[in-house]
């Protein structure tokens, strides 16, 4: 049976088809993520440290300091 990801791209991303955005999908419990300019490079991860990064992201936690 051939299952075809549907791929989402990030609200974030610049809105045109280049590749500069990522991309992310769900298969049951985890979630995959790529860059749309490496999309045979994948991660899997679960939702809830996917959301633990985007809260950090969010929050400024990784941002660079001077």
């Amino acid at each position: 049976m051939n299952h075809t990801l549907l791929w989402q791209k990030s609200t974030f991303s610049d809105g045109g088809d280049g590749n500069t955005c990522v991309e992310l999908t769900g298969t049951g419990e985890h979630v995959r993520l790529r860059e749309s300019d490496a999309p045979d490079t994948e991660l899997t991860t679960t939702a809830s440290p996917l959301a633990h990064l985007i809260r950090g992201v969010k929050s400024g936690l990784f941002d660079a300091t001077a």
